[in-house]
């Protein structure tokens, strides 16, 4: 098994996209005229079942909006299915903010080359979690991905086409916010596969439930059915009265869900012990029972578990 360190470049240049478009090329083949080939090469591919036909359930997190929480709740979800019992697989597509492997623990992990492709980051020893993103190509973490769409949109489909990710009960896909090239990258490469659905995920205030609501009206655009919508940071509840001040306003997520006809999944509450497991790579779902977001996140990955079609959860 070879590691993936000649794939990390600093600048993410055009010669590791070429790498990544096609890794057994690349050294046949350099110059940006191929570029176009390549990526037409991979779009071909696409269109065998490849590393995807061992997943059974598909689910995108997706936000008209940046800071809502998208990680995080790409995060806690897999790691809710993780303790019901699921395998589960992340791959995070935010190319320019990739923070689920600092929220997991893995960053600074290489990926690997097998016969089937790239293989994912393992989050634990039992290898229920694994996850790919554009954070363990980076040679610094600091790094800024300077990149236009084309690169972005081939980097996507490799991702989608060439990593191994074995037998999973559910690949949660977590995006960048808005509705541009990237997304329809996802769902384009990923309609062959029967997504799920979408989790689209807002904050309480009016600014944020506008922006989110074009996120719905994109999913209808594309044709992808929406599993519901969560309101993120709904309130803080105090850690020594119990009482919930919405700093956030509250409601706009349910009302949004009401007015599109789509399920309201639930309200996760601004929770100080969560941003701390997230900071540490802790798993928030084990550590912290008693917190105030632990039922609400329990409860939406339930629902979760309830969309997968009988016979196949």
């Amino acid at each position: 098994m070879e590691a993936a360190g000649d794939f990390r470049s600093g600048t993410m240049s055009t010669k590791l996209l070429q790498r990544c478009i096609h890794p057994l090329d690349y050294k046949r083949n350099t110059g940006e005229k191929n570029l176009k080939k390549f990526v037409m090469i991979r779009a071909d591919l696409l269109q065998e079942p490849g590393n995807l036909a061992g997943v059974r359930h598909i689910i995108l997190v997706l936000s008209g909006k940046g800071g809502v929480g998208k990680s995080t709740i790409s995060t806690e979800l897999a790691l809710a299915l993780r303790h019901a019992g699921k395998k589960v697989g992340i791959l995070d597509v935010d190319l320019c903010g990739p923070s689920i492997p600092r929220m997991l623990q893995v960053q600074g992990k290489a990926v690997h080359q097998c016969d089937s492709g790239w293989v994912p980051v393992f989050v634990d020893q039992e290898q229920s979690i694994s996850l790919m993103s554009v954070g363990f190509l980076l040679e610094k973490p600091d790094e800024a991905v300077v990149w236009r769409g084309p690169k972005k949109n081939a980097l996507i489909k490799q991702f989608v086409s060439d990593v191994a990710w074995g037998q999973l009960d559910y690949l949660v896909v977590d995006t960048p916010p808005g509705t541009s090239d990237e997304h329809m990258a996802v769902v384009d490469t990923l309609r062959p596969y029967s997504p799920l659905g979408a989790l689209v995920v807002t904050t309480p205030q009016a600014v944020s439930v506008g922006d989110v609501r074009r996120e719905l009206t994109f999913c209808k655009k594309v044709g992808l059915r929406v599993i519901g919508v969560v309101e993120n940071m709904s309130g803080f509840v105090c850690p020594h009265c119990a009482e919930c001040t919405n700093v956030f306003s509250r409601g706009g997520g349910e009302e949004l869900a009401r007015h599109a006809g789509v399920p309201f999944l639930g309200s996760v509450p601004l929770d100080p012990e969560l941003t701390r497991s997230l900071e540490e790579g802790r798993d928030f779902i084990q550590g912290f029972p008693e917190s105030p977001a632990f039922p609400a996140l329990s409860c939406i990955a339930q629902k979760i578990l309830n969309e997968a079609p009988v016979g196949l959860s």
